[in-house]
């Protein structure tokens, strides 16, 4: 089972995009565990997933956060904008799928 983690500001409007995304990944029969934290709480929650995906308006953190995230040899993104404003959960389910494959 992959683990996806999302972060935002305060982890409220990523939330909803974590509930899109567990709907595409019912539908789809992957099995996936995704949650949402406050960018606060990236650095002790980000060891216990397989990957990071970033609200767009935080996307001025990933630069210190890839340190991290490079330490542990997981990958980190910024979601897409257009795909975070329309909350297309599985083309963001997607993305973070290919990203965890590549």
């Amino acid at each position: 089972m992959k683990k996806i983690l999302l972060c935002c500001a305060a982890g409220m409007s990523t939330s909803m995009v974590v509930r899109k995304m567990q709907k595409a990944a019912e539908i789809k029969g992957i099995e996936v565990e995704i949650n949402a934290v406050g960018l606060e709480e990236f650095a002790a929650e980000f060891p216990h997933y397989d990957c990071c995906l970033l609200g767009p308006q935080i996307k001025y953190k990933l630069k210190d956060f890839k340190i991290i995230a490079d330490e542990q040899h997981k990958p980190i993104a910024v979601i897409n904008s257009m795909d975070y404003g329309m909350m297309n959960g599985e083309k963001i389910l997607n993305d973070t799928l290919a990203l965890l494959n590549a």
